[in-house]
């Protein structure tokens, strides 16, 4: 079963629920794919035992060849390769790594090179987690394909949890993709409220079956509470604003990995997916 968890905005706590959950979760692989800004390490303390680059594509001209048609500019969407007075720019770090240009090419002159954009790392973490997480290179303007790798190696693994991107953007798309259930997690705040109905529609529009876990309960008002009523969508917790929580959060400690009250949030979360399934 693979469950992602996700949310509208940073900073809503979707890391904290990932960690814990997997703590709480026997046999779970935990996976970070928020490449951009990976933290469940800090949590999970992992011993990495394996480094892996990612690369990815991007397209080199041969002027020899090249007779400047345009054809290759015409055809990318992303404005990756552009065809100028006397040779042909390309800017390999917005490049799709798609590979049309090279097919429309009728001279034959475009061909490709790798480039490393970021790198996978996998070990084992507090309570034996098994736990990867993937880190983008300063610079880089997306890390789907570091998230689409890291989906494949635990494709087939039974339990899986996913730290997921924030937000709805392709890397949270490429994130959630395949994923049985997801859990998303938001702020009883009118700004975080706003930010989560963007993840609904995504989810919706994905198909896949979902549920809430409220962060930070107790503060701001009851709109996620009659938002979520009116849609039919399942508040699997409320796990309460508490001073005690942003201490260990600050330090890198699991609220589970101290007092074990805290575990009773995450089993039950746990117990309703499972009943779901």
């Amino acid at each position: 079963m693979k469950i992602a968890i996700l949310s509208g905005k940073g900073g809503t706590g979707k890391t904290t629920v990932a960690t814990n959950m997997a703590l709480n979760y026997k046999n779970a692989i935990l996976v970070d794919a928020d490449v951009e800004e990976p933290n469940s390490h800090i949590f999970i303390k992992p011993v990495v035992t394996n480094e892996k680059s990612v690369f990815k594509k991007y397209p080199v001209v041969d002027m020899e060849r090249c007779d400047l048609c345009g054809d290759c500019g015409r055809f990318c969407k992303y404005n990756a390769i552009l065809p100028a007075k006397n040779k042909v720019l390309v800017f390999k770090e917005i490049c799709h790594d798609c590979g049309g240009c090279e097919i429309i090419c009728k001279k034959n002159a475009i061909s490709y090179k790798e480039r490393e954009i970021g790198k996978i790392f996998s070990g084992n973490g507090i309570a034996d987690i098994r736990f990867l997480y993937g880190d983008l290179n300063v610079g880089e303007v997306s890390g789907v394909k570091i998230i689409s790798e890291l989906r494949e190696i635990v494709k087939d693994k039974e339990i899986v949890i996913i730290d997921s991107p924030p937000g709805t953007s392709c890397a949270a798309v490429e994130a959630v993709e395949g994923a049985n259930y997801a859990v998303i997690v938001s702020e009883p705040t009118p700004f975080g409220v706003s930010d989560m109905k963007m993840v609904v529609e995504m989810l919706e529009n994905m198909k896949i079956p979902f549920g809430v876990v409220v962060n930070k309960a107790g503060l701001g008002n009851d709109e996620i509470y009659e938002y979520c009523s009116g849609k039919n969508i399942e508040v699997l917790e409320n796990i309460p604003f508490s001073e005690e929580i942003a201490k260990m959060y600050a330090v890198g400690e699991m609220m589970c990995s101290g007092d074990k009250k805290y575990n009773l949030y995450f089993k039950n979360i746990i117990s309703k997916i499972m009943d779901i399934k």
